[in-house]
């Protein structure tokens, strides 16, 4: 029997017109430095109401809404979008769990007649906070999410005929395989997918660096930040024999300064983004903050407790909807957990996008000490203040028989230096009044964390062991 063959990936995406929509080279400089704030929400709310028609075809958001109370045509448009309950990664491994391995929060309907009957790319999110989460993408979605990263790279310098070295990881995990896609993609740069140190050894991949002299390398800075001190071992010079001319990735709040000098004064960009969404915010050349990517994505920074929206300059979750995401899992106020808060003033670029300051901490990932709220992955600009941080750390919370809570913070030193009193008496006292309550710092010697960290297995490192139930 002859079936009939279903189309291409390629054949379901336009890419002329997505480009058009999404565009990836000074276009986007140019249409945003020209276009209104007015016109913008404008265009925000027209998509938005296109995600709102394919969420409603979704059992996932039925039944999120229809328990909020929520029914077609009670949201008329983006002004309304407060009146959406948010969710987060507890209700997408609940979908998960109701309708095992993908859930139902996707509208992916194999073998059917329908808006969801699309090619698939499966991936999972990297399971930093606990059971990695399935993430699904059809051909649209997915390659505008290419574009939107591609138009990051090419804002912050990338050109045509570079070489980007990247460390991100690939396996299910989402991140290296779509940061190869935007690149090979969009850009014309000559992308290698060297991935984490259990896919190519950290020793090898120094020498790659030293062979082929990336213009640029893209991955978490802990793991570039460990990759100069491994070239420095083996005789390669990070400066002399490597000499990239831009580090793009995922920077924290830790020094720049260290960081772009292990590399001999490379130019260090931060964006931001998750596996659900995609690419969010970027820093520009103006290196004034990260500029929201506000044509393909509604961001509102909520409070951590009530979830009411926060004054600019105030702290809050990121919650964000996807405007372009009408094939496949569309995202409607999804709850990052990731802590950040918009910055005040205007652009001086120009452009008419609002910015944030970047990744601050997890909320979900937060830890209470006697009624203080504590972010361990956003410790190491403070412990950078102190000399003599080799530049790793672990946080481990527990709880005593008569219930108080206490942190440790487990920190690498310089080589000699794990038994100085001196030393720890610095990291406690500025630890208390940096984060207004004692924890107790606990000196290690360089290296000796990295089984607890996982630096070398993972994109991000483990920054907390919560040990207070077990």
């Amino acid at each position: 029997m002859n079936l009939p063959t279903p189309p291409t990936w390629f054949e379901q995406v336009d890419v002329r017109a997505l480009l058009k929509d999404y565009p990836v080279d000074e276009r986007f400089i140019d249409r945003h430095r020209a276009m209104s704030t007015d016109e913008l929400f404008a265009r925000q709310d027209a998509d938005f109401r296109r995600c709102l028609a394919r969420a409603w075809q979704i059992p996932f958001y039925q039944r999120l809404w229809g328990e909020a109370g929520i029914e077609p045509g009670d949201i008329g448009g983006l002004a309304d979008i407060s009146r959406l309950p948010v969710f987060g990664k507890a209700e997408i491994m609940a979908s998960v769990e109701r309708q095992p391995p993908l859930g139902d929060f996707h509208g992916w309907t194999p073998g059917e007649d329908g808006p969801g009957n699309l090619p698939l790319i499966v991936h999972t999110t990297s399971g930093t906070t606990g059971r990695p989460q399935p993430l699904v993408f059809g051909p649209r979605s997915r390659e505008v999410q290419n574009m939107l990263l591609a138009r990051i790279y090419r804002m912050q310098g990338l050109v045509p005929g570079d070489v980007v070295h990247s460390v991100y990881g690939h396996g299910l995990i989402n991140g290296g395989h779509y940061v190869r896609e935007a690149i090979t993609h969009y850009t014309h740069a000559l992308f290698l997918s060297a991935g984490t140190g259990v896919e190519t050894r950290s020793a090898r991949q120094v020498e790659l660096m030293r062979d082929f002299r990336p213009a640029a390398i893209v991955g978490f800075a802990d793991y570039i930040k460990k990759l100069a001190d491994v070239a420095t071992a083996a005789g390669i010079d990070p400066a002399r024999d490597i000499a990239p001319r831009m580090i793009s990735g995922h920077l924290g709040r830790e020094s720049r300064e260290t960081l772009s000098n292990a590399w001999g004064g490379a130019e260090l960009f931060d964006w931001y983004g998750v596996g659900d969404t995609g690419a969010i915010a970027a820093e520009g050349p103006d290196h004034d903050g990260m500029y929201l990517m506000e044509d393909a994505q509604y961001v509102e920074v909520l409070d951590i407790d009530s979830a009411r929206p926060v004054d600019s300059g105030q702290p809050g979750d990121m919650v964000v909807t996807c405007l372009y995401k009408t094939d496949l899992y569309p995202i409607i106020r999804f709850n990052t957990h990731d802590v950040t808060e918009c910055l005040p003033g205007s652009s001086s670029l120009g452009l008419n996008l609002r910015r944030i300051a970047g990744f601050l901490g997890r909320s979900d990932n937060m830890v209470k000490i006697r009624g203080i709220n504590i972010f361990p992955q956003a410790l190491a600009p403070l412990l950078e203040q102190v000399d003599g941080f080799a530049g790793e750390f672990i946080c481990i919370a527990t709880r005593d028989a008569s219930g108080r809570d206490e942190l440790t913070v487990r920190i690498e030193v310089l080589s000699g230096r794990s038994q100085d009193a001196s030393l720890e008496r610095a990291f406690a006292e500025l630890l208390r009044a940096r984060l207004g309550v004692e924890v107790r710092p606990e000196l290690c010697p360089p290296a000796s964390l990295a089984d607890q960290t996982e630096i070398e297995r993972r994109q991000k490192p483990i920054r907390l062991i919560d040990r207070r139930f077990d």
